[in-house]
């Protein structure tokens, strides 16, 4: 059920703190003041922190990585089919990370460029386990919710071809990836 509205960021700030939803859904390119990045972290840093599903026309790597590495729960291209959009924020609401289609394609295409290095925040994060912090101060310090810190390690595990978090704090100073 939608609860509420913002056609920009000042009322959706107000919006969020007022209405708590559970999941917001975000147009990256929103108008003018901050960039939509700037508002998905600010959404992060607040107290109630609702799931954020990202609805764009935008399908470049830098906006996919900013996006999800800066918390969004998901990231759907508005092209999508109606249903597609729905299933989208259920899937969100639900704790599950949704990626259109073309999105994940590019993902993984990427990703078999370079399969077993580390990205920068993925780096940033195993530096915070290898620092001693649970996946909730991690999401807390980092900005972004526990999904993508577990979506992060689970990336770190195989990359590195570990099981524990042990294991991939050993394995990336091995690598020189982390001193």
């Amino acid at each position: 059920m939608v609860v509420g509205e913002a056609h920009d960021h000042d009322t959706a700030v107000v919006t969020i703190a007022d209405l708590k939803p559970d999941v917001v859904v975000l147009n990256v390119h929103l108008g003018t003041g901050p960039s939509g990045l700037d508002f998905l972290r600010q959404v992060q840093r607040s107290q109630t922190r609702p799931r954020v599903l990202v609805v764009t026309v935008y399908d470049n790597d830098i906006d996919i990585d900013a996006a999800l590495e800066g918390g969004a729960a998901g990231y759907v291209l508005k092209d999508a089919p109606e249903a597609d959009l729905i299933s989208a924020v259920r899937a969100v609401a639900a704790g599950h990370q949704p990626l259109d289609p073309r999105v994940a394609a590019r993902v993984v295409t990427r990703s078999k460029r370079n399969p077993d290095v580390p990205s920068p925040r993925e780096l940033e994060v195993l530096a915070a386990v290898a620092d001693g912090h649970d996946n909730a101060t991690i999401a807390r310090d980092l900005y972004i919710s526990q999904a993508p810190v577990k979506t992060h390690l689970a990336s770190l595990f195989a990359k590195l071809g570990v099981v524990t978090r042990t294991g991939a704090v050993a394995e990336a100073r091995r690598r020189g990836h982390l001193r």
